[in-house]
């Protein structure tokens, strides 16, 4: 079990990410993951945060933690890998996940590369439309993930990758598919990746305002 200081980051992550407008839910534990939602008082609808109970990287001081999560991609439930919120401590962290890729291996399955991207205030890591269907069934079966960033340039790199244990994971994606409406098939893809000059532009409009 986490002692309480993840609780709260957890907690105050969701909140900062569904924007305090709904009541929040205790979150779930279930098997190796934590499922927190916040309920809109006015639809009834949930929106809801999956994420492995381990950090890939704690958060440091006002930074924010690297998580793994499961997240709703043009209407599939796919592994990511995830920054939430970033603050003026994390421009760093942006500019090479946003220049980089995660690297997301199931073992005994092979490999895939997920291309980062700058959403509003979140950096996410996920599967290209061609790997998404692969992803979204091997994540269900695997009993452990293997995880590594590789930053700007790509290429190959020996840095030891971090492993999670996976347990409870087609209990807690049911769970959060009830809870969340599902995105449409046809949705928009996301933005391609940022050269230096634009990513810069764009994390100083952010961290300006």
């Amino acid at each position: 079990m986490l002692g309480p200081m993840p609780r709260i980051v957890l907690a105050c992550l969701v909140l900062l990410l569904l924007a305090g407008t709904g009541r929040a839910q205790p979150p779930e534990e279930i098997g190796s993951w934590r499922l927190a939602c916040v309920a809109d008082r006015m639809t009834d609808r949930a929106a809801c945060l999956l994420r492995h109970r381990d950090w890939l990287e704690r958060p440091s001081g006002a930074g924010s933690g690297l998580a793994f999560e499961i997240i709703d991609r043009r209407g599939r439930l796919v592994p990511a890998v995830t920054a939430r919120e970033l603050t003026l401590d994390d421009a760093a962290r942006g500019l090479l996940a946003l220049s980089g890729t995660a690297q997301l291996r199931f073992p005994p399955n092979r490999m895939v590369e997920m291309p980062c991207g700058l959403e509003g205030r979140s950096i996410l890591c996920t599967p290209r439309a061609e790997d998404a269907a692969r992803m979204e069934a091997e994540v269900l079966q695997a009993d452990r993930a293997l995880v590594r960033l590789v930053g700007p340039g790509g290429g190959s790199s020996t840095a030891e990758p971090v492993e999670l244990r996976l347990t409870g994971t087609r209990e807690a994606v049911a769970r959060f598919a009830r809870q969340v409406p599902r995105e449409s098939q046809a949705a928009v893809e996301p933005p391609p990746g940022l050269d230096g000059r634009e990513l810069l532009q764009r994390l100083y409009r952010l961290f300006a305002q």
